[in-house]
């Protein structure tokens, strides 16, 4: 749409993540069988007919860039756009320093569009949102800045900027990842809180200019959320965007957001998809989620004697092969070869994994290429688990990319 700027960040290192990103940024890591995190971003833009986009990547950035390449190339179309920028140090030696510093180191993009608006939106995060429904309300307020804010519960007030706002939706008050007992609640309701989901839109002559002023300032953590946000409330040129207000047709009622940033919170995100009752849709022809589909044959169930395939709440990626195998309550990604009498549950396999006859797999996330020997078992002895893995706070194992295991 002409007149907006749409700039995604894409740097994150993700190490709560770990050791899934220990390869790949965290916008890269796979989700959901066929998909990336960046992917929800992008097509939040691009179903909104928001087609003039940079993502700027830094950190392990190669299969991003791949995945970029695959599945978001636009060409031949004059002034539609999906382009990757790479951290350059164009304005000083310094990598970016924060999410502010991000933009203000390619603020010459902003400079050459010529957009009266800027959105700027993170990459790492579950949802669907009309993107055009917040521009509208942004422009027919007139404020310098709107962000998205979504009711999340007061015990995890900690990990977002929490916001105050008066009737008019003005922000009157922000705190910065505040501690349980700081963090203000929504007036009335004394178990939530109202947090900001990282997602801003700006009048571009005002956002350049906060950057210009900001890079000037010493000891600026050059951060939106910390120090460009505080700074330009008080003025009361900050209104709210409600995303429980956002509607987009075959979509459930109830708005969902998931933040990913920690191993617990991305197997349960995947956990939410397997619901009766799926809290975001995957088969809306109304807001179709674009990716990169490998060319793979349809998935393969077959019977190996008195072994049956047997597959329940589950999601099975293209080119997999099912062997007799039993699987329930998880998501396996592409290329997932499961042999005979294999029992999975509660899983999440990111692709081109290959399990051994007899194996057990209980609330296990297999990264890329996996190989799991004969006989195994995993997640039914944490103990154990965590003397070769990765095991979360809540019993999580985690299986890093490559791994083979079990094998002498």
């Amino acid at each position: 749409m002409a007149g907006i700027l749409a700039m995604i960040l894409a740097g994150g290192e993700g190490k709560r993540l770990f050791p899934l990103t220990e390869t790949r940024t965290k916008p890269a890591i796979p989700f959901g069988g066929n998909y990336r995190l960046v992917d929800f971003a992008l097509n939040n833009f691009v179903n909104a007919d928001i087609m003039q986009i940079f993502v700027l990547t830094q950190f392990k950035s190669q299969s991003l860039n791949i995945h970029l390449r695959r599945a978001w190339r636009l060409s031949g179309i004059s002034g539609r756009f999906i382009e990757a920028v790479p951290a350059q140090q164009r304005v000083n030696k310094s990598w970016y320093s924060g999410t502010a510093d991000a933009i203000y180191q390619n603020a010459r993009f902003i400079k050459k569009s010529k957009a009266e608006h800027v959105c700027i939106f993170g990459s790492d995060h579950i949802y669907k949102m009309d993107v055009q429904q917040m521009v509208d309300h942004h422009k027919k307020i007139g404020c310098e800045l709107t962000v998205a804010a979504i009711r999340v519960q007061k015990q995890y007030a900690y990990h977002f900027g929490i916001i105050e706002v008066d009737e008019q939706g003005k922000m009157i008050g922000f705190a910065e990842k505040p501690s349980v007992d700081e963090a203000k609640t929504i007036p009335g309701d004394p178990d939530h809180v109202l947090a900001s989901m990282g997602n801003y839109i700006f009048k571009a002559d005002e956002l350049i200019k906060l950057l210009e002023d900001d890079a000037n300032i010493e000891d600026s953590s050059h951060d939106f959320g910390k120090d460009i946000i505080p700074k330009l409330y008080p003025q009361g040129k900050v209104y709210v965007y409600n995303f429980s207000n956002n509607k987009i047709a075959g979509e459930p009622e109830f708005a969902y957001w998931r933040d990913v940033g920690t191993i617990d919170s991305y197997w349960e995100a995947h956990m939410d998809l397997l619901n009766d009752d799926q809290p975001i849709s995957l088969y809306n022809k109304n807001w179709p989620l674009h990716t990169y589909h490998p060319p793979l044959p349809p998935a393969t169930f077959r019977d190996q004697g008195d072994s049956v395939s047997n597959v329940s709440k589950s999601h099975i990626g293209a080119g997999s092969y099912i062997n007799g195998a039993t699987i329930e309550n998880s998501i396996l990604g592409f290329r997932t070869h499961l042999c005979t009498d294999v029992r999975i549950k509660g899983c999440v396999f990111l692709g081109n994994a290959k399990i051994g006859a007899n194996a057990r797999l209980t609330n296990v996330i297999l990264d890329k290429n996996v190989e799991i020997a004969p006989g195994t078992i995993i997640g039914e002895n944490l103990e154990e688990d965590r003397k070769h893995f990765t095991v979360s706070e809540n019993g999580i194992v985690v299986i890093a990319k490559g791994s083979r295991v079990g094998f002498e």
